[in-house]
């Protein structure tokens, strides 16, 4: 599984990928805002820190528009993935740039039936929003095996990102399941590594060396 950062502060993304814990970057309009720089500046460096691919996200909501703000953001360097909504106008914008050879991430998917359109429409990843389908009592990790199912009978070859992750057990979950790709924050991919058993067993061994009197180098 790819764990792809969805984060836009370079700082945390540097210190991930330096542990070989980045794959890639997703980032969005709330997430730029939150970092309180250009987007075209901030995007510049993440893909310097980054070989894999980076999610840039279009603010129009019309084809060509779209279109057009993704031939921009793609000018950024090769490894950006022009990412579009969900909708008809998002499918239309990625099937065309998905044709000059661009990456495009299709995000706010919420059903079976709108990832399937994103395979149909040449998309390099869907983003099923896991989290935001959890606000509204739906069962977000449902809808991973729901799309895996679906897109293993018919082998398309668009990779299911699973988004909107809050909680170290989504990661394990979609795993499970065979999400190809998980953006999460920092945060929730480092609470991976917590457990309390592991806090209680370090515990125990820092204080029985204590009583051994010796030391290490």
């Amino acid at each position: 599984m790819k764990f792809f950062v969805d984060t836009a502060d370079t700082v945390a993304i540097r210190e991930l990928a330096d542990l070989g814990m980045a794959d890639g970057v997703t980032t969005n309009p709330s997430l730029i805002l939150k970092s309180g720089r250009n987007i075209l500046e901030v995007t510049k460096e993440i893909c310097d820190i980054i070989d894999g691919p980076v999610s840039a996200e279009v603010v129009a909501t019309e084809a060509p528009a779209m279109i057009a703000e993704g031939l921009k953001l793609a000018k950024i360097a090769p490894n950006i993935a022009v990412k579009v909504p969900l909708t008809w106008d998002g499918l239309t914008a990625c099937k065309a740039l998905a044709s000059e050879g661009h990456m495009v991430n299709v995000t706010l998917c919420f059903s079976a039936a709108q990832a399937i359109l994103a395979a149909k429409a040449g998309a390099t990843f869907v983003s099923p929003f896991l989290g935001r389908l959890d606000d509204i009592n739906l069962d977000g990790v449902q809808l991973i095996e729901d799309i895996r199912t679906i897109y293993d009978n018919y082998d398309f070859q668009t990779q299911i990102l699973a988004a909107s992750i809050r909680s170290v057990n989504h990661i394990t979950d979609v795993a499970r399941i065979g999400a190809d790709v998980i953006t999460a924050p920092p945060a929730v991919i480092k609470a991976m590594a917590a457990h309390p058993l592991t806090d209680k067993g370090l515990d125990q061994f820092l204080k029985d060396w204590a009583r051994t009197g010796q030391s290490i180098g």
